[in-house]
């Protein structure tokens, strides 16, 4: 069997590395390792007391990148998790020198080029979307099997999709028909319930719909929160946590979560002396968030929704 080729662009890379500000004697932990490309610039900067933990849902990154990271296998741990299971990961390995934790939040290159991955409205594909393929819920379950009501909520919320009960509405008609089964068959459906004027120009009329049943399929958006929460609880004063977002939804999170972090104490202002011990647990920054510049941008199109945001570990 021909090994996977993992390709995936290591989106704000140097930015990243700088971010993260590698030093000796901790422990770093790539969230998303997909092809590797973060996590290897990580490895190389590793002095001898330091190491890397690695973690993918999604089982040909986890065999992708550990052929690409053979050189410092002995420095690193691959973990075939989603990422929201972080602070349980770090009590149970027993790591106590937390300086770093990244994660470049989103889908893979990778996943939305391999058709039978069923990512993508521009190949015809299975319904799937599974960032980890042995996942119970896939896109087709959620097309088939949900309400009318539930359809349009995920596509509202998780989309931002203005035609979202025209969509869910015509989903609803469609399959009591017969079973949706591919990306092919829902974008038929997308764009027959789409005004034609909304058709012409701009964004893949399935653009949307897709986006939303995706983060629906993998929970993409429930995960974020108690990820930076856990990693800053893990983080020794002075490690730092860098998280990428490529979508309003994922980056409005990150940036509500690290704002909350930041806050002391919660008395009210007519109490003589704070009694709710809360203060501070990070310093943000970036007070606002960096972006790739023109020459990755010339490179990489993809990127040009990417948005880092980095904070330090009181």
């Amino acid at each position: 069997m021909e090994p996977i080729v993992f390709s995936h662009y290591s989106v704000l890379l140097n930015e990243c590395i700088d971010a993260l500000n590698i030093r000796d004697g901790y422990t770093y932990v790539d969230c998303t390792t997909g092809g590797g490309g973060h996590s290897l610039e990580i490895a190389k900067r590793l002095g001898k007391n330091s190491r890397l933990i690695c973690f993918d849902r999604d089982s040909d990154a986890i065999e992708a990148a550990s052929r690409r990271l053979a050189d410092y296998k002995d420095k690193i741990t691959f973990v075939h998790a989603n990422f929201s299971s972080l602070g349980e990961v770090l009590d149970n390995m027993g790591i106590d020198n937390l300086g770093g934790v990244l994660a470049d939040l989103g889908c893979s290159s990778y996943q939305f080029d391999t058709p039978s991955r069923g990512f993508s409205y521009q190949h015809n594909a299975p319904l799937d979307m599974r960032m980890d393929k042995d996942a119970p819920l896939d896109a087709a379950k959620v097309v088939n099997t949900y309400s009318e009501e539930a359809l349009k909520r995920i596509l509202w919320m998780y989309g931002e999709e203005k035609f979202a009960p025209r969509i869910a509405a015509r989903i609803v008609s469609e399959r009591e028909k017969a079973p949706i089964q591919t990306t092919e068959e829902l974008v038929a459906i997308i764009r027959s319930a789409i005004p034609a004027s909304a058709r012409e120009g701009g964004h893949h009329p399935a653009k949307r719909t897709f986006q939303a049943i995706r983060i629906e399929v993998n929970g993409e958006l429930d995960a974020i929160e108690p990820t930076v929460r856990a990693a800053v609880s893990h983080l020794l004063p002075g490690g730092r946590c860098a998280f990428i977002s490529f979508q309003s939804l994922e980056d409005r999170i990150v940036k509500e979560t690290y704002r909350d972090l930041i806050g002391g104490c919660t008395c009210p202002k007519d109490f003589p002396v704070c009694v709710c011990g809360h203060k501070p647990q990070i310093e943000i920054l970036t007070k606002k968030p960096i972006l790739p510049g023109a020459a990755e941008l010339a490179v990489n199109p993809r990127s040009r929704s990417a948005k880092l945001r980095v904070a330090e570990k009181k």
